[in-house]
């Protein structure tokens, strides 16, 4: 891990990777500004739903259409955070109202929630304490298939197999 948090690899289906491609990056966002230009041009109907995000390896805040691919809006880096964001009004500014780190493709640690808080800060955007859902992934030693645990149960839902208590994504 850096001093930055931990790095993480695109993990997701090679075909997805197609949506790489010069200009399909995610708008990066330095400030409060930003985000307010960024979503003021955004469809009425798309700001009910969450948006795709990435924390790049620069620690900024990427985002892009919630149907984007978050490789897509990496630019086929690597991130340090990855999931979906959803924006809300608060005293007349954006503010995050629910985040999560519900990436396939990187299938980001719980510890991500670091990089994503440091972005939001440096850019002045009022965030809450931690993931509002928080999504824990896992690799079957087995079959080599990556998996959403759901309520606690580490069990490979491709193989029944146990699956690892600590995370082994990249591994």
């Amino acid at each position: 891990m850096s001093a930055a948090g931990r790095q993480h690899r695109y993990v997701g289906p090679a075909e997805l990777l197609t949506a790489v491609r010069p200009g399909a990056e995610g708008r990066v966002v330095r400030s409060a500004g930003d985000l307010n230009a960024w979503l003021a041009g955004q469809e009425t109907a798309e700001l009910a739903e969450p948006f795709t995000f990435v924390v790049g390896l620069d620690g900024l805040l990427r985002v892009a259409p919630r149907r984007s691919e978050h490789v897509a809006c990496a630019g086929g880096e690597g991130v340090l955070g990855a999931g979906e964001m959803g924006f809300g009004r608060a005293a007349g500014l954006w503010v995050v109202r629910e985040v999560s780190n519900l990436s396939t493709g990187y299938c980001p640690h719980l510890d991500s929630w670091h990089a994503v808080a440091r972005a939001l800060d440096l850019a002045g955007i009022g965030r809450p304490a931690g993931f509002t859902h928080a999504v824990v992934f896992r690799r079957c030693a087995s079959c080599r298939e990556i998996n959403i645990v759901r309520e606690g149960d580490f069990v490979c839902v491709f193989c029944a197999s146990d699956l690892p208590t600590e995370w082994n994504v990249a591994a």
